[in-house]
Order: C-alpha cells, then structure tokens, then sequence
C-alpha cells in the first residue's frame, strides 16, 4: 500500500500534469532526484556508525571537485607493507561510506589502499540531491586525484555508475576503466528505475516522456544509454557481480541480465543476505578478495570472521 506521502505527490502530480505535462514531468525528476536525510533512521544505524568511527578516522580527509560541485572522501592507506591494488569504493542510494567499514577493513587488511567516496547528497558531501552524471563526475573527480584506481567495488546506485562511469557515458568525462570491477547489489539499467518510479507516481504519457528527457538534458544521453550490463558486456574487463536473490530492492533479474554478457562477468550469489546486509557478510568480503587476486590473505580474513 502507498505511503501518506507518495498519495499526496501522486494528487499533486496529476493536478500539474493537467495543466501542464512538462511543468508535472520536471517536477517529478526533482522528486526523483532528492535524496533522504543522512540522519540515522534507527538505533541498529547508530550503532553501526558508531561501531564504524574508529576505523573511519584512520583515514585522510579528502574533497575532491567536480564541474557543478564537490564531493567527500575518506582516503585510507596501504596498511604495514601491503601490496594490494588501489580500489576505490562507493556506496548506495541513501548510505554513506561509513556504512561500508567491514568491507574498507577487509580490504586494509588485504593490503589494498582504499578510496571511499560519499555521493553528493549523502554522508559528508553536501547537497540534498542526486543524479548519475554528477556520480559520474565525482568517479572522474577521485579519478583524476588519485591518478586512477586498478579496481572499483561499487554497492547498489554505486556499483551502476561506476560502470556508467567505465563506459564513458558523459561526452565530456573521459571513460574510467579498472583492471577489475565489483559490483554488488547493483542494478544493470537506469531505464528501469525510471519507468518504476513513473509506474508509482502513476504519471501520464506526456509527464513521464518529460521525465526521462531530463536525463538527455543534462548528460546529452538518453536513459536508455545508461546500461551497466552493456556497457560492461563491451568492456570485456573481468567483473564480479555480488548478488542475493533475496534481495528486495534491487531483483535479482539484474544480476542474471550482467551474468549473460559474457564471459569476462562471474555471477556470485550471495542469498540470505538481501540488499543491505551483504556489503559486509565476511563470505561476501572473501570472495572479493579473492577476486581480487589477493590469495594470500584469506587465513587471515577467515580468522577475522
């Protein structure tokens, strides 16, 4: 059943839609693009960032600047020795990187040097919404600051625009492409999220047509062009792709259409652990490593676990 909220926008919507169909459309890609507050929602969030402040102060500071904006990093170094890759990682819609503490830890010890992006609109960037070219220029951004990454590990809306980003989806940002890719919970295209989001909103033709033009007005492509299992099925890069079938934000329909692309994509599933929890099950944290190349260093994760 629809929320309170989603009723009244749904009313509002229609009502400007019947005067106007484009003035109905650019307002629901504002409502479309607004991102939730950063504020714990509950007591198990709190615990979780309070949990995760010791490690997180490890790391450096970073801001990094982008055409429109800037966006907050945290930059962790090799741990003692390491000899890990550069990863650079980001999380998903409505998260922060702090919320991927178990993963940047396993990474550390792994002895990879780990890049952790907040997306505008959430953790310390600033800003109260989003849209995948500014996740794309904010790739480019960390890019171009720390003279490249050799892998990407991306959770959720996170995982999506680090492919968008490797595909070269902006005419003006340069495709950034990793040796490996990891994605996790991800979905395989825009173009679904927006006909979802329209389906909810319940807008008429007109409005959803002005809806999804949005997206070709600020990024000079249509939503359509944001295809992450396409685009990586081109690249023929080695890519993992984390999924659970139990997921119920992201179906795991989107982990089958990467796994189909071709051979350079390994599907592992990661069931029971829906969307969220996944990101920091020590299983799913192994098994990156391992991708990673990093053999070496399983006992001792396994011994964390």
């Amino acid at each position: 059943m629809a929320s309170f909220a989603t009723k009244v926008i749904r009313l509002s919507l229609r009502a400007v839609s019947a005067v106007s169909p484009t003035t109905a459309g650019e307002l629901a890609f504002r409502i479309f693009c607004l991102t939730p507050s950063r504020k714990p929602k509950s007591d198990k969030e709190r615990a979780l960032l309070n949990a995760a402040a010791p490690l997180m102060e490890e790391s450096r500071k970073v801001t990094l600047s982008f055409a429109g904006g800037w966006v907050f990093a945290r930059h962790f170094q090799r741990r003692g020795g390491g000899r890990g890759p550069r990863v650079l990682l980001t999380h998903g819609w409505g998260s922060r990187s702090d919320y991927l503490a178990a993963m940047i830890d396993g990474l550390l010890t792994a002895g990879a040097e780990v890049v952790a992006l907040d997306w505008p609109g959430h953790g310390a960037s600033p800003g109260r919404s989003l849209i995948m070219p500014q996740a794309v220029r904010s790739i480019d951004a960390a890019w171009r600051h720390f003279d490249g990454f050799d892998v990407c590990i991306g959770h959720s809306f996170g995982g999506a625009s680090l492919a968008c980003a490797a595909g070269g989806v902006l005419c003006d940002v340069p495709a950034r492409v990793p040796a490996k890719l990891v994605l996790i919970g991800a979905p395989s295209e825009m173009a679904w999220l927006f006909k979802g989001f329209g389906k909810i909103m319940r807008l008429a033709p007109a409005a959803q047509a002005v809806f999804e033009g949005m997206v070709e007005r600020l990024s000079g492509r249509r939503v359509e062009g944001f295809d992450a299992a396409r685009i990586l099925g081109a690249l023929r890069r080695p890519v993992l792709v984390v999924h659970a079938e139990d997921d119920k934000e992201v179906s795991a329909d989107h982990a089958r259409r990467y796994g189909a692309v071709g051979s350079n994509v390994e599907l592992h599933w990661a069931n029971g652990l829906g969307h969220r929890r996944i990101v920091s099950a020590p299983l799913v944290i192994e098994k990156i490593v391992a991708f990673l190349g990093e053999n070496e260093v399983l006992a001792q994760l396994r011994k964390i676990a």
